[in-house]
């Protein structure tokens, strides 16, 4: 069985977890602490992070879009990198966005703060880092709105990598109560669509040590 070690608080490995449920592949999962930076771990990824997916047949495939581009490229089914150049373009343009611009102003900022300071015992949060999350936010989520009131996905008129790397981030956050949806009424149509599929179910049963998901996280309809 392929296995893949996680965190289940860190976005990177939500997306992974979301592309291989949506293929229907099958796979196991490790959760691993990567502060403790295990040396059997290490030598998986010498960088240290997750996720890091491992195939039956030996082969280590670190990085979320390493392995999301691995497994569109490996397994056959409905193409989640568009079908034309410009559609694929879009794609990664977004894909891009979500896990650098995106997760270095907002995701990383908040988890780091609220969840891994926590669990690595690493002391309280930062309040001056949370405002700096919280003013980079607004404007972003503004931004993802936009795309989903004129688009019927994110990259366009086809379900992609691109909106998986979104929920995977927004969930996140939703998680620990970030979020004021009623702000983004488009972007919340377009995340129940995405909490409805099947593949998102293992994630709204995510539970962390000392932290409590507002009472929507787990519903499909808010």
């Amino acid at each position: 069985m392929r296995t893949l070690f996680h965190h289940p608080m860190s976005p990177y490995c939500r997306n992974v977890r979301l592309v291989l449920g949506e293929k229907r592949l099958p796979f196991d999962t490790v959760i691993e602490p990567v502060w403790e930076k295990r040396p059997e771990f290490l030598a998986l990824n010498p960088a240290g992070e997750v996720p890091v997916l491992c195939e039956d047949n030996g082969l280590v495939v670190p990085d979320s879009r390493v392995i999301c581009e691995y497994l569109e490229e490996a397994y056959s089914g409905t193409p989640l990198l568009g079908r034309t150049l410009a559609e694929r373009v879009e794609v990664r343009r977004l894909v891009a966005w979500f896990g650098g611009h995106f997760a270095r102003d907002v995701t990383d900022r908040f988890i780091t703060e609220r969840v891994f300071k926590r669990l690595s015992g690493q002391g309280n949060p930062d309040g001056s880092i949370l405002r700096e999350g919280y003013n980079a936010m607004k404007p972003r989520l503004k931004y993802i709105n936009g795309l989903a009131e004129n688009r019927n996905w994110l990259a366009g008129s086809f379900l992609s990598l691109a909106d998986f790397s979104a929920a995977a981030h927004l969930s996140c956050l939703d998680f620990i109560g970030d979020i004021d949806w009623s702000r983004v009424p488009a972007l919340r149509d377009w995340y129940a669509r995405m909490k409805s599929r099947p593949c998102f179910r293992p994630l709204l049963s995510d539970r962390v040590s000392g932290i409590t998901p507002p009472g929507h996280y787990a519903n499909l309809d808010f």
